[in-house]
Protein backbone atom coordinates (compact mmCIF):
# COMPACT_ATOMS: atom_id res chain seq x y z
CA UNK A 1 0.00 0.00 0.00
CA UNK A 2 1.21 3.03 -0.93
CA UNK A 3 0.51 6.09 1.03
CA UNK A 4 0.50 9.46 -0.60
CA UNK A 5 1.45 13.04 0.03
CA UNK A 6 -1.01 14.47 -2.77
CA UNK A 7 -4.51 13.98 -2.19
CA UNK A 8 -6.09 12.42 -4.82
CA UNK A 9 -10.00 10.95 -4.41
CA UNK A 10 -8.51 7.42 -5.53
CA UNK A 11 -5.49 7.19 -2.59
CA UNK A 12 -6.19 4.74 -0.13
CA UNK A 13 -3.95 6.74 2.15
CA UNK A 14 -2.90 10.60 1.86
CA UNK A 15 -0.75 11.91 4.68
CA UNK A 16 0.41 15.03 4.29
CA UNK A 17 3.10 16.67 6.09
CA UNK A 18 2.15 20.15 7.07
CA UNK A 19 -0.47 22.29 7.59
CA UNK A 20 -3.76 21.06 7.48
CA UNK A 21 -5.26 23.99 5.54
CA UNK A 22 -2.88 23.17 2.43
CA UNK A 23 -4.62 19.56 2.86
CA UNK A 24 -8.27 20.39 2.74
CA UNK A 25 -7.79 23.12 0.08
CA UNK A 26 -6.65 19.76 -2.03
CA UNK A 27 -9.98 17.84 -1.52
CA UNK A 28 -12.89 18.23 -3.47
CA UNK A 29 -16.54 20.01 -2.24
CA UNK A 30 -18.52 17.07 -0.63
CA UNK A 31 -16.12 14.06 -0.86
CA UNK A 32 -15.48 13.20 2.98
CA UNK A 33 -17.72 10.79 4.96
CA UNK A 34 -16.73 11.54 8.52
CA UNK A 35 -13.82 13.69 9.67
CA UNK A 36 -12.46 13.36 13.39
CA UNK A 37 -9.65 14.78 15.26
CA UNK A 38 -8.44 15.91 18.80
CA UNK A 39 -6.75 19.54 17.88
CA UNK A 40 -4.53 20.57 20.29
CA UNK A 41 -5.55 22.26 23.53
CA UNK A 42 -3.14 24.95 23.77
CA UNK A 43 -1.83 23.82 27.17
CA UNK A 44 1.87 23.83 26.70
CA UNK A 45 2.26 20.49 25.32
CA UNK A 46 5.68 19.75 23.67
CA UNK A 47 4.04 19.97 20.13
CA UNK A 48 2.16 23.23 20.71
CA UNK A 49 3.65 26.83 20.57
CA UNK A 50 4.33 28.16 23.89
CA UNK A 51 2.53 31.25 23.11
CA UNK A 52 -0.38 29.55 22.55
CA UNK A 53 -3.31 30.47 24.63
CA UNK A 54 -7.32 30.41 24.45
CA UNK A 55 -7.14 32.82 21.77
CA UNK A 56 -5.38 30.91 19.98
CA UNK A 57 -7.23 27.66 20.00
CA UNK A 58 -10.32 29.79 18.91
CA UNK A 59 -8.52 31.70 15.89
CA UNK A 60 -7.62 28.00 14.40
CA UNK A 61 -10.89 26.85 14.39
CA UNK A 62 -12.39 29.58 12.77
CA UNK A 63 -9.65 29.43 10.31
CA UNK A 64 -10.35 25.67 9.23
CA UNK A 65 -14.04 25.74 9.74
CA UNK A 66 -14.86 26.93 6.12
CA UNK A 67 -12.86 23.94 4.58
CA UNK A 68 -14.35 21.22 6.84
CA UNK A 69 -17.53 22.11 6.48
CA UNK A 70 -17.01 22.71 2.50
CA UNK A 71 -15.18 18.62 2.53
CA UNK A 72 -17.96 16.95 4.28
CA UNK A 73 -20.42 15.31 2.65
CA UNK A 74 -24.13 16.07 3.66
CA UNK A 75 -25.09 13.61 6.08
CA UNK A 76 -21.29 13.18 7.17
CA UNK A 77 -20.38 13.05 10.68
CA UNK A 78 -18.05 15.42 12.43
CA UNK A 79 -17.00 13.83 15.79
CA UNK A 80 -14.38 16.13 17.74
CA UNK A 81 -12.49 14.58 20.47
CA UNK A 82 -11.52 17.67 23.22
CA UNK A 83 -10.61 18.22 26.77
CA UNK A 84 -9.97 21.31 28.93
CA UNK A 85 -7.65 24.01 28.55
CA UNK A 86 -6.40 24.71 32.04
CA UNK A 87 -4.27 27.24 33.56
CA UNK A 88 -3.01 28.96 36.27
CA UNK A 89 -7.05 31.14 37.25
CA UNK A 90 -9.68 28.12 35.62
CA UNK A 91 -10.37 25.27 33.88
CA UNK A 92 -12.55 25.81 30.37
CA UNK A 93 -14.05 23.17 28.61
CA UNK A 94 -13.11 23.35 25.44
CA UNK A 95 -16.32 21.28 23.66
CA UNK A 96 -18.21 24.37 25.04
CA UNK A 97 -16.57 26.92 22.32
CA UNK A 98 -16.60 24.19 19.87
CA UNK A 99 -20.63 23.37 20.17
CA UNK A 100 -20.94 27.25 19.59
CA UNK A 101 -18.92 27.68 16.53
CA UNK A 102 -19.96 24.61 14.63
CA UNK A 103 -23.67 25.53 15.35
CA UNK A 104 -23.04 29.47 14.79
CA UNK A 105 -20.89 28.98 11.67
CA UNK A 106 -23.73 26.42 9.98
CA UNK A 107 -26.57 28.34 10.92
CA UNK A 108 -28.29 29.47 7.83
CA UNK A 109 -26.60 27.46 5.62
CA UNK A 110 -28.55 24.03 3.55
CA UNK A 111 -27.04 21.56 5.44
CA UNK A 112 -26.77 22.87 9.21
CA UNK A 113 -24.68 20.62 11.54
CA UNK A 114 -26.41 18.75 14.57
CA UNK A 115 -25.40 18.13 17.57
CA UNK A 116 -25.95 13.95 18.02
CA UNK A 117 -24.67 13.20 20.92
CA UNK A 118 -22.20 14.74 23.13
CA UNK A 119 -20.19 11.55 24.08
CA UNK A 120 -18.14 11.38 27.67
CA UNK A 121 -14.84 9.41 27.09
CA UNK A 122 -14.15 8.43 30.91
CA UNK A 123 -10.70 6.69 31.68
CA UNK A 124 -9.48 5.62 35.30
CA UNK A 125 -5.96 6.75 35.52
CA UNK A 126 -4.30 10.04 34.86
CA UNK A 127 -2.64 13.13 36.31
CA UNK A 128 -3.74 13.40 40.43
CA UNK A 129 -4.65 16.88 41.55
CA UNK A 130 -4.20 18.12 44.62
CA UNK A 131 -6.28 21.55 44.12
CA UNK A 132 -9.50 20.17 42.36
CA UNK A 133 -10.62 16.93 41.54
CA UNK A 134 -8.49 14.54 39.56
CA UNK A 135 -9.56 15.02 35.79
CA UNK A 136 -10.79 11.46 34.24
CA UNK A 137 -12.87 12.22 31.14
CA UNK A 138 -13.02 14.39 27.59
CA UNK A 139 -15.43 14.78 25.81
CA UNK A 140 -16.47 13.67 22.13
CA UNK A 141 -18.83 16.17 19.68
CA UNK A 142 -20.72 13.76 17.26
CA UNK A 143 -22.32 16.47 14.72
CA UNK A 144 -23.62 15.26 11.41
CA UNK A 145 -24.34 18.13 8.39
CA UNK A 146 -27.72 18.11 8.03
CA UNK A 147 -30.42 15.84 9.72
CA UNK A 148 -30.08 12.32 7.19
CA UNK A 149 -27.00 10.51 8.23
CA UNK A 150 -25.76 6.82 8.70
CA UNK A 151 -26.17 5.19 12.16
CA UNK A 152 -24.94 1.36 12.40
CA UNK A 153 -25.57 0.33 15.84
CA UNK A 154 -25.57 -2.96 15.42
CA UNK A 155 -21.68 -2.93 14.75
CA UNK A 156 -20.74 -1.55 17.64
CA UNK A 157 -22.76 -2.67 20.23
CA UNK A 158 -20.86 -4.39 23.45
CA UNK A 159 -22.08 -6.93 25.59
CA UNK A 160 -24.53 -6.69 28.67
CA UNK A 161 -24.32 -6.42 32.56
CA UNK A 162 -27.14 -9.02 32.89
CA UNK A 163 -27.50 -11.08 29.31
CA UNK A 164 -30.01 -13.51 31.06
CA UNK A 165 -32.40 -10.87 31.91
CA UNK A 166 -36.55 -11.46 31.23
CA UNK A 167 -39.10 -9.26 30.95
CA UNK A 168 -41.63 -9.71 33.75
CA UNK A 169 -44.79 -8.07 32.31
CA UNK A 170 -46.23 -7.75 28.89
CA UNK A 171 -46.57 -9.67 25.80
CA UNK A 172 -43.12 -10.72 26.42
CA UNK A 173 -43.21 -11.83 30.23
CA UNK A 174 -40.76 -14.37 30.03
CA UNK A 175 -38.90 -13.82 27.36
CA UNK A 176 -35.43 -12.37 26.96
CA UNK A 177 -34.83 -8.58 27.37
CA UNK A 178 -31.82 -8.04 25.65
CA UNK A 179 -30.76 -7.77 21.86
CA UNK A 180 -29.21 -10.56 20.73
CA UNK A 181 -25.98 -8.94 19.79
CA UNK A 182 -25.81 -6.77 22.80
CA UNK A 183 -26.74 -3.22 24.04
CA UNK A 184 -26.02 0.20 22.91
CA UNK A 185 -22.66 1.19 24.29
CA UNK A 186 -24.34 4.74 25.50
CA UNK A 187 -23.07 8.06 25.40
CA UNK A 188 -20.13 7.14 28.52
CA UNK A 189 -17.52 5.22 27.08
CA UNK A 190 -15.02 3.85 29.36
CA UNK A 191 -11.83 3.44 27.19
CA UNK A 192 -8.60 2.87 29.02
CA UNK A 193 -6.60 5.99 27.85
CA UNK A 194 -2.75 5.41 26.40
CA UNK A 195 -0.60 5.99 29.23
CA UNK A 196 3.26 4.54 29.53
CA UNK A 197 2.58 0.59 29.10
CA UNK A 198 -0.38 0.56 27.03
CA UNK A 199 0.11 -1.76 24.05
CA UNK A 200 -0.42 1.75 21.63
CA UNK A 201 1.93 3.99 23.46
CA UNK A 202 4.04 6.15 21.37
CA UNK A 203 6.59 9.28 22.03
CA UNK A 204 3.26 11.45 21.44
CA UNK A 205 2.44 12.76 25.29
CA UNK A 206 -1.43 13.26 24.25
CA UNK A 207 -2.54 10.10 22.40
CA UNK A 208 -5.98 8.74 22.09
CA UNK A 209 -6.66 4.94 21.40
CA UNK A 210 -7.39 3.50 18.26
CA UNK A 211 -11.08 1.98 20.39
CA UNK A 212 -12.26 5.65 20.19
CA UNK A 213 -12.27 6.16 16.04
CA UNK A 214 -12.87 2.68 15.44
CA UNK A 215 -16.39 2.93 17.19
CA UNK A 216 -17.34 6.18 15.61
CA UNK A 217 -15.66 4.77 12.32
CA UNK A 218 -18.17 1.73 12.46
CA UNK A 219 -20.95 3.07 13.25
CA UNK A 220 -21.24 5.65 11.31
CA UNK A 221 -19.65 5.75 8.00
CA UNK A 222 -19.66 2.89 4.49
CA UNK A 223 -17.19 0.69 4.00
CA UNK A 224 -14.45 2.08 1.84
CA UNK A 225 -15.96 5.73 3.05
CA UNK A 226 -13.35 8.51 3.26
CA UNK A 227 -12.47 9.25 7.17
CA UNK A 228 -10.63 12.89 7.60
CA UNK A 229 -8.39 13.94 10.54
CA UNK A 230 -7.15 17.42 10.11
CA UNK A 231 -4.59 17.04 13.33
CA UNK A 232 -3.60 13.36 12.46
CA UNK A 233 -0.93 13.43 15.09
CA UNK A 234 0.78 9.70 15.14
CA UNK A 235 -2.23 8.51 12.65
CA UNK A 236 -4.44 6.62 14.89
CA UNK A 237 -7.41 7.79 12.99
CA UNK A 238 -5.68 6.47 9.86
CA UNK A 239 -4.94 2.87 11.86
CA UNK A 240 -8.40 2.91 12.75
CA UNK A 241 -9.75 3.83 9.16
CA UNK A 242 -7.61 1.35 7.66
CA UNK A 243 -8.45 -1.66 10.35
CA UNK A 244 -12.12 -1.00 9.15
CA UNK A 245 -11.96 -0.82 5.62
CA UNK A 246 -12.25 2.70 4.83
CA UNK A 247 -9.73 5.18 3.23
CA UNK A 248 -7.83 8.03 5.04
CA UNK A 249 -6.57 11.44 4.86
CA UNK A 250 -4.18 13.24 7.46
CA UNK A 251 -2.33 15.86 7.82
CA UNK A 252 0.51 16.29 10.62
CA UNK A 253 3.04 19.14 10.50
CA UNK A 254 5.21 17.68 13.46
CA UNK A 255 7.77 15.45 10.95
CA UNK A 256 8.23 12.83 13.57
CA UNK A 257 5.16 12.33 14.52
CA UNK A 258 4.36 12.42 10.80
CA UNK A 259 6.79 9.68 10.23
CA UNK A 260 5.18 7.47 13.04
CA UNK A 261 1.97 8.21 12.17
CA UNK A 262 3.67 6.63 8.34
CA UNK A 263 4.80 3.28 10.47
CA UNK A 264 1.92 3.00 12.21
CA UNK A 265 -0.82 2.85 9.27
CA UNK A 266 1.62 0.68 7.08
CA UNK A 267 1.76 -1.82 10.42
CA UNK A 268 -2.01 -1.68 10.55
CA UNK A 269 -2.58 -2.46 6.66
CA UNK A 270 0.32 -5.38 7.03
CA UNK A 271 -1.76 -6.82 10.25
CA UNK A 272 1.08 -6.65 12.90
CA UNK A 273 0.41 -3.40 14.84
CA UNK A 274 -0.65 -4.27 18.20
CA UNK A 275 -4.03 -2.25 19.82
CA UNK A 276 -5.64 -2.64 22.44
CA UNK A 277 -9.31 -4.76 21.49
CA UNK A 278 -12.66 -2.48 22.29
CA UNK A 279 -13.26 -4.49 25.13
CA UNK A 280 -14.56 -4.00 28.52
CA UNK A 281 -12.33 -2.86 31.18
CA UNK A 282 -11.15 -6.13 33.04
CA UNK A 283 -11.91 -5.97 36.37
CA UNK A 284 -9.04 -6.18 39.26
CA UNK A 285 -8.18 -9.64 40.99
CA UNK A 286 -8.47 -8.52 44.35
CA UNK A 287 -6.35 -11.00 45.38
CA UNK A 288 -3.55 -9.73 43.76
CA UNK A 289 -0.57 -8.01 45.89
CA UNK A 290 -1.18 -4.77 43.79
CA UNK A 291 -5.05 -4.59 44.79
CA UNK A 292 -4.69 -5.78 48.35
CA UNK A 293 -4.75 -2.56 50.88
CA UNK A 294 -1.18 -1.99 52.05
CA UNK A 295 -0.69 -2.02 55.73
CA UNK A 296 0.23 1.76 56.00
CA UNK A 297 -2.39 2.87 54.14
CA UNK A 298 -4.83 0.93 56.52
CA UNK A 299 -3.05 2.21 59.54
CA UNK A 300 -3.53 6.03 58.18
CA UNK A 301 -6.95 5.26 57.35
CA UNK A 302 -7.78 3.53 60.79
CA UNK A 303 -8.98 0.58 59.58
CA UNK A 304 -7.61 -2.99 59.89
CA UNK A 305 -6.02 -5.26 57.33
CA UNK A 306 -6.88 -8.75 56.20
CA UNK A 307 -4.37 -9.86 57.91
CA UNK A 308 -4.99 -8.28 61.38
CA UNK A 309 -8.76 -9.56 61.15
CA UNK A 310 -7.84 -12.93 60.82
CA UNK A 311 -5.65 -12.55 63.92
CA UNK A 312 -8.29 -11.33 65.32
CA UNK A 313 -10.32 -14.17 64.50
CA UNK A 314 -7.78 -16.59 65.38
Amino acid sequence: MKIYKRFKQENRVTLYNGDCIKLLKQIPTETVDMIITSPPYCIGKEYEDPHNDMQSFQNEHKRIFPDIYRVLKPGGSLCWQVGYHINDASVFPLDFFIYDLFIDKSKGLEYPLMLRNRIIWTFGHGLNSTQRFSGRHETILWFTKGTGYNFDLDSIRIPQKYPGKRSYKGPNKGNLSGNILGKNPSDVWDIPNVKAQHVEKTEHPCQFPVAIPSRLIKALTPIDGLILDPYAGVGTSGVAAIIEGRKFAGAEIIPKYYDIAIDRIEAAEKGYLKIREDVPVAEPDLNSSVAKLPEEFANARGIATDGEKKKEAD
